[in-house]
């Protein structure tokens, strides 16, 4: 399937009136397409947005007797009275379209709350067969060096094998707007996907856990680095691999010293080595 077709069923797709192998036809096409996938990210976005209740008004119960029951009693007054009254109820309507937009305008859900939304949609879509991983391993070393080239951003992949989080493997995703790494971990019968990106200097952000349809999420920042867990498995354990992560982020940033204390210490025996040839 190319291009056109994708985006001339795109939308039938996103409201899943496809059959069966035209939807296939078109997953394949988006995995292989970045522009195509793209607009398919957007159409969810609109789509997420689009269903949010404060969209919604919904009136009164009593209001269309109460409409009619004025209309019956302005019949019966002068036109200038009527005129007056027209000219109340504009103004009324007026002020309640004002307060309907303000209340719209404040409860639209938030940019964090659209990612939500977008990270469980993934980590469901990834539950189906053969969509959970691109690349799968156990072993970090070969789990890191597959982004390469397919993101403009390596991702940190931690081993947690030991403390009971398995490392399963990897796949490209697409999260607000870009390509994101989701790592892929394994609690007993639990898959956990673990959504990596860069957070371009934002600040960083403390560990904020929330639930979306029944599964548990938890956001920070750190390092220079957007971080998505989600899971069907409960919070606490997500919250220990989440403090395991912490672990082995501040385990690496600290090993350094030694090494460049030996470097140091080299490159001082080799300056009194030349000293002492030239004496």
């Amino acid at each position: 399937m190319n291009c056109q077709q994708t985006r001339e069923l795109i939308h039938g797709y996103v409201d899943g009136e496809l059959d069966l192998v035209k939807s296939l036809e078109i997953e394949e096409h988006l995995k292989e397409c970045e522009a195509c996938a793209q607009a398919y990210q957007r159409i969810r976005s609109l789509r997420s947005a689009l269903a949010n209740n404060a969209l919604r008004f919904d009136p009164p119960a009593n209001f269309e007797r109460r409409l009619r029951s004025a209309l019956r009693k302005e019949d019966a007054r002068p036109a200038l009275s009527r005129w007056r009254w027209w000219h109340v109820a504009v103004m009324a309507l007026s002020a309640i379209v004002i307060v309907v937009a303000v209340a719209v305008t404040f409860r639209r859900p938030s940019s964090s709350d659209l990612v939500a939304q977008e990270i469980v949609s993934s980590h469901v879509r990834s539950l189906m067969p053969g969509h959970l991983m691109d690349v799968e391993s156990s072993n970090q070393h070969t789990v890191k060096p597959w982004f390469d080239g397919k993101l403009d951003f390596s991702p940190p992949v931690k081993d947690l094998s030991e403390q009971g989080f398995k490392l399963t493997g990897g796949r490209l995703d697409y999260i607000g707007n870009r390509p994101v790494a989701a790592l892929v971990y394994q609690r007993g019968q639990h898959p956990i996907n673990l959504f990596v990106w860069p957070s371009n200097g934002a600040p960083a952000v403390n560990e904020t856990a929330s639930v979306h349809q029944g599964y548990n999420l938890i956001r920070w920042s750190n390092e220079g680095m957007n971080y998505w867990a989600v899971s069907d498995l409960n919070l606490a354990e997500l919250q220990q691999f989440v403090q395991l992560l912490h672990q082995q982020t501040a385990l690496l940033n600290s090993s350094p010293s030694t090494p460049r204390q030996g470097h140091t210490l080299f490159a001082r025996a080799s300056k009194q080595t030349s000293d002492a040839r030239l004496d």
